[in-house]
């Protein structure tokens, strides 16, 4: 569908009508918290309060990925953050995070807890924490803060734009999903062509750029997010990208961390709390289902 009619925009822009689409009831223009809701506390010293979009994605398989490599303090209690039902906007949510958006992370381990909010800033204050998945080498160092960045600039564009437009807008109009569909192949072409040159973004190690662009790009061209828009996109044609995204899957903290505060798609890949690592084993949603019937 086509734009079907010119639109004025007024001298001051008022927030008078819901905006349609799949998350009207919760977008306001304001901040702040709608109701009093304390948050859960759990047994390690990490508390998650997130989602498994792909912003949660990337702290989850961050958390996983520390405990593969045996940093046992980054156990963790990932509680589920239900969006569509604005839990985010909860007075102890609003503490923690006072943009309301997830991941939040609260840090426990010491005598005062510490708030980390934004998933590009949690992704370095545990990378600082554990002294993992971050060079500290300088050039090494800057080269992986160059795609984080780049990254926490750009997804907004996919998931803000191209993905609104093309999956939940109410209504299709050429001109944004054009403008949006050309941006984010450019996107993807800037990784395509890095990616012909090392086998990660940072370089020759895995690092959180890859675990920040992963959950993002990554399942933008297997095909992941939002409908059929790999397809719209062309992603076959991103070769060095594929084969990157191919081999991050298959890592199994990736597996694990895709998989925390998850409520769609198959329930055997829905854990929608995580507090102990044997929860992969025994409460993904297919098991619950199971035991219940």
């Amino acid at each position: 569908m086509t734009d079907t009619a010119d639109y004025t925009p007024p001298k001051v822009w008022t927030w008078n009508k819901p905006n349609g689409g799949e998350f009207a009831s919760i977008n306001r223009p304001i901040a702040g918290a709608t109701h009093d809701k304390e948050l859960p506390v759990g047994k390690h010293p990490l508390q998650l309060y997130s989602l498994a979009t792909p912003n949660g994605q990337k702290v989850t398989i961050m958390l996983e990925e520390l405990l593969a490599l045996g940093k046992t303090g980054a156990e963790y209690d990932a509680w589920l953050i239900r969006i569509n039902e604005g839990q985010q906007f909860g007075s102890g949510f609003v503490a923690v995070n006072p943009n309301s958006k997830i991941p939040a992370l609260l840090d426990r381990s010491g005598p005062q807890p510490v708030r980390v909010f934004e998933s590009g800033s949690i992704l370095v204050y545990l990378a600082e924490k554990f002294g993992a998945l971050l060079p500290t080498e300088p050039a090494a160092r800057a080269e992986c803060f160059n795609w984080l960045f780049w990254q926490m600039g750009s997804a907004p564009y996919l998931g803000g734009g191209f993905g609104h437009f093309f999956a939940y807008a109410p209504k299709k109009f050429e001109y944004a999903i054009d403008r949006f569909a050309m941006e984010t192949k450019r996107q993807l072409d800037v990784l395509d062509r890095r990616l012909a040159e090392t086998p990660y973004l940072g370089g020759a190690d895995y690092t959180i750029a890859d675990i920040a662009v992963f959950p993002w790009y990554g399942g933008l061209v297997k095909g992941w997010l939002y409908g059929d828009s790999a397809e719209f996109l062309s992603a076959h044609e991103y070769k060095n990208l594929l084969r990157w995204a191919d081999m991050i899957a298959e890592r199994p903290a990736v597996k694990r961390g895709r998989i925390v505060n998850r409520v769609n798609g198959n329930p055997a890949s829905q854990l929608h709390e995580r507090h102990d690592a044997s929860d992969f084993d025994t409460k993904t949603q297919d098991k619950i289902a199971g035991t219940a019937s």
